[in-house]
């Protein structure tokens, strides 16, 4: 029989079932050295915030002391899973009161809340896991790298196919050379997120009384609820909240690529898509990315690009590929002096030609867990793969496409350092976002 509780008495019943939990020492104490377990809070516990902490406590080696959601239905249904786990709505509240009794949290929100939540847990020498595009800003991206490292905290971005084997090939091949030096790549998504008609919703609904609403919003300027335009799931579509297909792929399929060549931040980037609207990402991008050469590459610069909404490069584009063959429907090529290789998102990479690459060796590769990966490096076991050393400048050049459609058919010159455009004042408005009063973090 399911029992119907109000949202005052749900957040007193989790109160009074976190007090019941295991005392659990401050962390300052050398409790968790000394058991190698680590006390950690989830914020976003529902869809892929599920599935990241489950796989997280999965390694054994976690307690989960503290749970936040917006929602409280979501909370509910982690609650039972994390018996005597706290619980919150509101991250800042639970970073206040449990901070001093956590060692690491996981942040799965949507993508306009995981630098606040992720700058403030650092600033608390929390070890972050953070999902995937890292941040919702270039500049916030910017802040959660040095952070990182100024705070000395392990962390992982959940770009969880880094870890797999298929791209750790790919990255080894290209490594060793199979290809030779790569002249240029490309990278798509078959993703689309867009509207119809790329308007903001009139009108409002009543906010469900599970959900609040004011919390959701966050760090973003405040609207409306409208039911099922923006939670639990379209958020992705709109501009203040998401990062269209470009920001929730990109940094999925540009990861082996920035691993394996070492690319860092692009010199140009100039885009078309399929409109301009200041509310809602355009239904597809092709973005045009002018990179600095590194060790692995043709020359002293590599040109690569993006594309998502269904677009993909032609066949032709390499000299390499097997008549009939059909590119994946979303990966990458990198096409190199010697050969090219095909890397399909979640699914083996293959090189070409493939008379010449019939035999070649396959490497050896240690199964790796990419939330397991993390949780050995917060407790002082190496460095995580997908840090955010590696992860928050690939997020920013990232994130420059979405800046980019905004100003279809320019070359936008990229000044990576100063974190500014060198040739158009108005994009550089787009960088960095001012918070919702109310919403300030110290650091941001």
């Amino acid at each position: 029989m399911t029992h119907k509780i109000s949202r005052r008495r749900f957040i007193q019943h989790g109160l009074a079932v976190g007090a019941a939990a295991p005392l659990i020492l401050n962390r300052r104490t050398p409790a968790s050295a000394s058991t190698q377990i680590l006390n950690h809070a989830a914020i976003g516990v529902t869809g892929q915030g599920t599935s990241d902490l489950e796989q997280i406590f999965s390694s054994g080696k976690v307690h989960v002391r503290a749970l936040c959601d917006i929602d409280a239905k979501n909370l509910e249904k982690a609650a039972i899973r994390y018996p005597g786990a706290k619980l919150y709505r509101d991250w800042r509240e639970m970073l206040a009161k449990e901070g001093d009794y956590l060692d690491s949290i996981n942040i799965a929100t949507p993508d306009h809340m995981h630098a606040p939540a992720a700058y403030e847990a650092m600033k608390r020498k929390l070890h972050v896991f953070c999902e995937k595009p890292l941040t919702h800003e270039v500049y916030e991206a910017r802040r959660l790298t040095e952070a990182a490292e100024k705070y000395g905290v392990a962390t992982q971005m959940g770009i969880q196919i880094h870890s797999h084997d298929y791209y750790r090939t790919a990255v080894h091949w290209v490594k060793e050379g199979a290809i030779g030096k790569v002249k240029n790549w490309y990278s798509w998504s078959s993703a689309i997120y867009t509207t119809e008609d790329k308007q903001r919703p009139a009108g409002r609904d009543p906010v469900p009384e599970h959900v609040d609403w004011d919390l959701w919003v966050g760090v973003a300027p405040m609207r409306p609820y409208v039911r099922e335009a923006y939670h639990p799931f379209n958020w992705r579509c709109w501009r203040d909240f998401g990062g269209g297909a470009t920001g929730d792929f990109g940094c999925h399929i540009f990861d082996p690529v920035f691993t394996a060549l070492n690319v860092g931040a692009p010199l140009t980037v100039q885009c078309d898509a399929e409109c301009y609207s200041e509310e809602v990402y355009p239904a597809w991008t092709i973005a045009n990315y002018l990179f600095p050469g590194t060790e692995m590459t043709a020359g002293d610069t590599i040109e690569g690009v993006w594309m998502d909404g269904g677009k993909k490069p032609e066949e032709s584009v390499s000299p390499h590929l097997s008549e009939g063959y059909e590119l994946p429907k979303s990966g990458s090529i990198l096409i190199g002096e010697e050969g090219s290789l095909v890397i399909p998102h979640v699914g083996p990479p293959k090189l070409f030609p493939e008379e010449k690459f019939a035999d070649y060796p396959t490497p050896e590769l240690e199964p790796l867990n990419h939330y397991h990966d993390f949780v050995e490096a917060a407790l002082g076991n190496g460095v995580a793969g997908a840090h955010f050393g590696f992860s928050g400048p690939m997020t920013e050049a990232v994130l420059l496409a979405s800046i980019g459609n905004r100003f279809i058919g320019e070359k936008l010159e990229w000044d990576g350092a100063a974190l500014k455009f060198t040739n158009n004042k108005k994009a550089n408005q787009y960088i960095k976002r001012r918070y919702r009063r109310g919403w300030l973090v110290k650091g941001m």
